[in-house]
């Protein structure tokens, strides 16, 4: 009982069944947190014999705050809970993941979160699962952030304050970054952690993941991008660049000064050249190729999140969960 298990998830149906049933055998204390499900999901935590957790529908849903009252929960039933181990309603966790990750934290003092390679349950199902299975292939040694699937110990987390619950998305890469200010580690290790379905089959799916990536960019750069690490700053201009200020200038100077302006479009494909050169030492060369074509075009949604998050933070408008 020093470890315990937080699951999050919101209507994720078949895909939470799969993960209690690879978390109720560890002998750890698992909490469920739900954040609005209509698809019968506590129900299902309950028959399966763990502890539910249903957030108050009267303030807005993040993952950020199902973790953090989750974590709340998991303190009140464990007093003194050493470690925690997050994971998303989606996921499965791994044979040996939890007790490797344990003995790991117990051997890195200096360590806050430890996590392993997620891996996409079914990356033939479509380009879009491919690709985020390519997206979780990260090389293994200290991290700057390793996603919300991880161990974390609970002492570092409570001092840190927790995830910030305002946060739409990008709540764990934050969390980590003020996790490292303090002088903690953040450690990816070269171990087998959990399967992840994403279910993405639609190129829809596929838009709306980058947007909410966007947004999640622009934010933290708004929070944090005035502090040493410059946080999310290279990113989010990157995305301003070669989402919003390269095609406008494109648009207008091919209209207003001359059409030769529509040579300026070869930077698209220098660019995805660029990726495909850095992403083939981890990847084939189709799927160099496709993670590099599909990182080129998700500028444009990513653009139209970075717009999002300035024109609702202008308007004080009150940011709601992006599915």
């Amino acid at each position: 009982m020093r470890a315990g298990i937080i699951v999050i998830g919101r209507n994720e149906g078949a895909r939470l069944e799969r993960c209690l049933d690879s978390v109720r055998d560890l002998g750890a204390c698992t909490v469920y947190v739900d954040s609005g499900s209509d698809d019968g999901s506590p129900d299902l935590g309950r028959r399966l014999g763990v502890e539910v957790l249903e957030l108050d529908p009267a303030r807005p849903f993040s993952a950020a705050r199902a973790r953090n009252e989750g974590f709340e929960h998991l303190s009140r039933l464990v007093p003194g809970i050493e470690y925690v181990q997050f994971i998303d309603g989606d996921c499965e966790l791994l044979s040996g993941w939890f007790q490797h990750a344990s003995k790991m934290l117990d051997s890195h003092p200096d360590t806050a979160v430890v996590a392993g390679r997620l891996h996409e349950r079914d990356p033939n199902a479509s380009v879009y699962n491919r690709l985020c299975d390519l997206e979780w292939d990260a090389p293994p040694g200290e991290a700057d952030e390793v996603g919300g699937i991880a161990m974390m110990r609970a002492s570092a987390l409570i001092r840190s304050g927790g995830f910030d619950s305002s946060l739409i998305a990008g709540e764990e890469p934050e969390l980590c970054l003020r996790l490292r200010h303090a002088g903690w580690k953040i450690l990816r290790l070269p171990t087998d952690m959990a399967v992840h379905d994403a279910g993405m089959t639609r190129f829809g799916q596929w838009w709306k993941r980058a947007v909410r990536s966007g947004h999640a960019t622009a934010e933290g750069a708004w929070q944090h991008g005035g502090g040493p690490f410059r946080y999310r700053i290279r990113e989010t201009t990157s995305i301003a660049f070669w989402g919003a200020v390269l095609p406008a200038g494109i648009a207008v100077g091919s209209i207003l000064i001359h059409p030769a302006a529509l040579i300026l479009l070869a930077g698209y494909p220098a660019l995805a050249a660029r990726i495909y050169r850095g992403r083939r030492a981890r990847a084939n060369p189709a799927d160099s190729l496709a993670y590099a074509v599909f990182c080129t075009l998700s500028k444009f949604p990513e653009a139209l999140g970075v717009g999002r998050f300035h024109y609702g933070r202008l308007r004080g408008k009150e940011r709601g969960i992006v599915e």
